[in-house]
Order: structure tokens, then sequence, then C-alpha cells
């Protein structure tokens, strides 16, 4: 075998074609999103595509892992992470929400709760793929909750479950209203007003 086949090099970048890949699906949703469309923002050919990533289910799988681990999908899991109370994580993450969903840098809103939208009868399993991620977040701030409420930061009175649900349903409307063209500063008042739920 030859130098230049054994040597040969990959013919594009791959984390850059991922990062055109998140910011179509992000922008358009799963569905919208046609191979030619990933061909062309990626710059490379549909067997190339086919060759690295599998298919678009595959690449969509891939480029959901890398928007969680990129600042714009990470920031509640860090905030839950650093923060000392369960207050001052929520209050953190409905925050940088309102910062993040509608920053014009990148789409708007959280690609993990608006790329399923209209999601066609054979993609269903990409609905179940980012439901289920979802549902690790809600059972995230359950959890940190839960641990609140056991150190005394919350009545023995209060429903973790019940409240997690409740903030996790004021960030997805968030997110909503981001892609519905909402200003940082209308989502941060959004999230000033969800604060004051917190129960005392």
């Amino acid at each position: 075998m030859s130098e230049a086949r054994r040597g040969r090099p990959r013919e594009f970048d791959r984390d850059a074609a991922v990062a055109a890949a998140t910011a179509l699906f992000w922008e358009r949703g799963y569905q919208a999103t046609s191979i030619g469309d990933l061909t062309a923002a990626m710059g490379i050919r549909p067997g190339s595509l086919y060759a690295a990533f599998g298919d678009k289910m595959s690449l969509f799988h891939e480029v959901v892992e890398a928007y969680q681990r990129s600042p714009a999908g990470a920031f509640a899991g860090i905030a839950l992470a650093e923060e000392p109370t369960a207050r001052g994580a929520i209050a953190r993450i409905l925050r940088e929400a309102s910062a993040v969903y509608a920053d014009p840098g990148h789409p708007a809103g959280c690609l993990v709760i608006s790329a399923a939208t209209n999601i066609a009868a054979q993609d269903v399993e990409i609905e179940k793929f980012l439901r289920e991620r979802r549902d690790e977040n809600l059972r995230a701030l359950a959890d940190r909750l839960g641990e609140a409420r056991r150190a005394g930061e919350l009545p023995s009175t209060a429903d973790p479950r019940a409240l997690a649900a409740y903030f996790a349903a004021v960030i997805q409307g968030m997110s909503q209203r981001a892609r519905d063209g909402a200003t940082t500063a209308e989502l941060a008042g959004t999230a000033e007003l969800a604060l004051a739920a917190w129960p005392s």
C-alpha cells in the first residue's frame, strides 16, 4: 500500500462540518433540513457525509452531543454543578437562558427544545431521542430540588418534581419566545417572574 493511500488526509474538518450542520438543524429543525442542505453547508459531497457520519439521523445525534457540550447547550448543567444553592442554580439557568436564547450570534432558542417540531412519522426516533434529552434535564432539576428540600432550602411541603416541571416549562417557553423574536430584556423579565414563584 502506498504512503499516499495509508496517510490519506481527511477531506474536511469534522468539527467545522458538525458546526455547520448544527446551525442548520438548530435554525430549521430536523425535518426541514435535507441532505442537500447539509452537504452544501458542510462543504462536502453526499458520499462523504454518509461515509463520515452514517446517515442524517446519525449526524443529528452527533450534532446534539456537540451542542450539549457547547456554551449554548451546557449552561444549565454547569449552573447546577457550580452553584452552591438550588435557588442560585435555577436563577442562573433562567438568566443565562435569557441571554443565550436571544443571542443573535446563533439561531434563537434551544436546539434540543425546538429541533423536533413537525417531525414526520418516519422520524419518530428523533422525537423520542430529543424527548429523552429533555427528560434528562427535568430529572436533573428535580434531583437538585430534592436535595434542596432535604437540606432545608425548600420547605418540606414543596414538591421537587412539580417545581422542576414548572421551571422546565418556563425554560421551554422562553426558547419558543426567542424563536418568535423575543429580546433578552423580555426573556429576562420572564425569568424574574418565574423566580418569584420560588416556595418560601
